[in-house]
């Protein structure tokens, strides 16, 4: 039987604040550069994804995980520009979120993190170039920089998700896997905290 990930209990009172104490403190630490009102729309994003029903939107009965890849095809299916965009933005925020916070259950689906990561980088980079509207022309920037340090903001969100985790073997092995996939610097610093030293092993034949 596949060993079960363990939590602790954090008690929040406002969850806005907590992100955004929470966030900052990850992007010191990580020393990643965030535009103000970029922080504010992954603060936004956060404390909305927090309350299930809202990531859960949509889906069809018994699915469990929104599908990136029905996602992707809203967008290009939309009937207008506008609803081009709500999707692109919509697969944007659920790709940055899954990666940051359920980066460790992707080892039993089909995708895995360096999936969310192209998907999500893309459709920011997307939203950027195409946005309609004086409010979107206005999120241009927030998407684009959004696009630009996908990565690195998966690596601060998977700091805020780890900060109540207890370490099983299991989650050792995963951040492995992570590291391999992404480079994450910051996968490499947890290996390293709990006296593992990464390093990438020759798939050629001896």
């Amino acid at each position: 039987m596949e060993q079960e990930s363990q939590t602790r209990i954090i008690p929040v009172d406002n969850l806005t604040e907590y992100f955004r104490d929470a966030l900052a403190g990850a992007l010191t630490h990580q020393r990643i550069a965030l535009d103000d009102h970029t922080a504010h729309y992954v603060v936004n994003l956060l404390t909305e994804f927090a309350r299930s029903e809202q990531l859960h939107t949509g889906l069809p009965p018994g699915q469990r995980w929104p599908s990136l890849a029905l996602l992707l095809s809203s967008a290009c299916e939309a009937r207008s520009a506008v609803e081009r965009e709500m999707a692109l933005q919509r697969l944007g925020d659920v790709s940055l979120f899954m990666a940051g916070f359920f980066a460790h259950g992707f080892a039993r689906r089909l995708v895995d993190i360096d999936y969310h990561i192209a998907m999500g980088g893309r459709s920011y980079g997307l939203l950027a170039g195409t946005t309609t509207g004086c409010r979107r022309r206005a999120l241009s920037l927030v998407w684009a920089e959004l696009s630009a340090k996908f990565g690195k903001l998966v690596d601060a969100l998977g700091e805020i998700s780890d900060s109540a985790k207890i370490w099983s073997p299991v989650d050792i092995l995963r951040l492995y896997e992570i590291w391999l996939k992404t480079g994450s610097d910051r996968a490499r610093g947890l290996l390293s905290n709990l006296g593992v030293t990464p390093s990438v092993v020759s798939q050629r034949p001896s």
